[in-house]
Formats: structure tokens, sequence, C-alpha cells
């Protein structure tokens, strides 16, 4: 499957929203999940082909030849113009996503399998928690809409500094506080200190946290052995690690999500 860029959407200094349209999205069908995500596929520097291609007629090539895969969360899907919106945070500008996403245009294409995906606020729950950094802004902004009416929802979002605010809403009863890397305050502990001086509502909550794996591993710790939450209603997944590339995280990452699971506060 694959889609043709319409559209390129500057939202922050390092945030991007891309829309997708055309033919190649015939029989494109979200889920219910506010993470459904695509697994683009994005050739490397000097690959023999230019998208669109057929997935499985590279399958032959040489390892180096063959394309980046890379999972993006859908931010929105739009049924009547067949558009589907994809959201990129782009710091890093030497790996594969954050390069093409840098120099998208109208035109291109990007070719994907998908979706799929898991989470979708709970309508049961008492309230609402998201945690994460810009990583997680297309899921959080996805989730906050499926937030019932006047349901409480407290968002918690680790991003550069003010200029990278974006906007988000929500029918729940919104409480947002943007977190500002340059004010100084530890990278990992940011996070995990603002949920930890929390004063939340009564009842059951359902969290969302994702983003940074040191991040949202010292998240997921405080609440499930401080505020002793259920992890049936905790969702937490790392996208990326501080201090490695795309790829160096893609070879580890399966053995310290196992590790973080093990961990049950």
């Amino acid at each position: 499957m694959n889609g043709l860029v319409s559209e390129v959407t500057r939202l922050g200094p390092t945030y991007v929203r891309i829309a997708l349209e055309g033919d190649g999205l015939e029989g494109f069908e979200p889920n219910d999940a506010t993470d459904a995500y695509v697994n683009v596929a994005i050739p490397p520097p000097a690959a023999p082909y230019e998208p669109p291609f057929d997935l499985d007629g590279l399958k032959d090539l040489p390892r180096e030849q063959r394309p980046f895969r890379r999972r993006y969360t859908i931010r929105r899907w739009i049924p009547d113009t067949r558009t589907l919106w994809l959201e990129f945070s782009i710091h890093d500008v030497t790996g594969a996503s954050g390069r093409w996403a840098s120099e998208a245009k109208p035109g291109d294409a990007l070719v994907f399998t998908g979706p799929a995906g898991s989470y979708r606020p709970d309508p049961g729950a008492d309230w609402h928690l998201m945690a994460g950094d810009e990583s997680a802004l297309p899921a959080i902004g996805a989730s906050l809409e499926a937030v019932p009416e006047g349901t409480p929802v407290i968002v918690r979002v680790v991003v550069d500094g003010p200029a990278d605010e974006i906007e988000l809403d929500s029918p729940g009863d919104l409480h947002l506080r943007w977190l500002h890397r340059e004010s100084g305050h530890g990278e990992v502990e940011a996070l995990a200190d603002s949920v930890r001086d929390l004063t939340t509502p009564p009842g059951r909550a359902h969290a969302f946290v994702h983003g940074e794996a040191e991040e949202i591993r010292a998240v997921r710790r405080h609440l499930l052995a401080d505020r002793a939450e259920s992890l049936a209603d905790l969702s937490c997944s790392p996208y990326w690690k501080r201090g490695m590339t795309d790829e160096e995280w893609r070879q580890v990452k399966a053995a310290w999500v196992a590790e973080m699971n093990a961990d049950l506060g």
C-alpha cells in the first residue's frame, strides 16, 4: 500500500504533519485503536529503486539495499477524502524517517503496511492519564479526541520548549501541562516527577505512557509501585532510547521491553 504526499504542514520547529492521498490508499481501512500505526518503508540512500514499490519484490536484495522499516502513528484518517495524516517528530535528520519527513514534498510516495495498534481510551474508566514526549503526540492527539465528554484526562508531554507545543483538544475535561527540556530539569526525571506530583481524581484510571524508553519506564514503575495502578489499565511502550540511533534501538528493543515488563514495581 502507498500514498502520495498531498500536503506538508510544519506544526513546530521539529514537528511536521504529512497528508497522504491517492489511488494507493484504495482498500485502506483503519482499526479502532487510537494508537493505530502503519509500518513505513523508506529506501536507503542510492537504492536501485524508487517508491512506490512492491515490498515482496525486494526481499532478495542485499540487506543494505532493503528499505528501512519504521512505525508511525496515524494521527487522523479522513474517509470522505481518503486522506491519511501522519505526524513526525524530527530531531535526527540523519535517520531514515527523519530524513524522509524533513525532505518530503507533494507528489512523493510513501510505501507502508498496516494498520495495527491496540490502545483506545476505555470509556468505562473514571479518568485518563496520557504521558510521553513529542514522539507520542500523534497517539495522544488521536486518543484525546476519543475520551468521553466530561471525563477527566490529565496529559503531560515533554518537548524542547514553548515553540514545540502544539494544539491539543478533547471532549473530556482536559488538564494539559507541557514540560520543557530547556528548563534544565533532568530529562529522564522530568516526566516521572510531573506524574508523581499529580493530585488525581478518584476511581479507576486508564493510562497511556509512550515515548523515550527510560522516561516511560520511570513513569510505569511509579504507577505500579507507588500508585498501585493495575497493569491491565496501563499501555506502556518505548518508541526510542536516548543515546541510540533508530537502528541501534531496533536491535535491542525486544530484550529491553521484556526486561521492563518483568519489572512489576
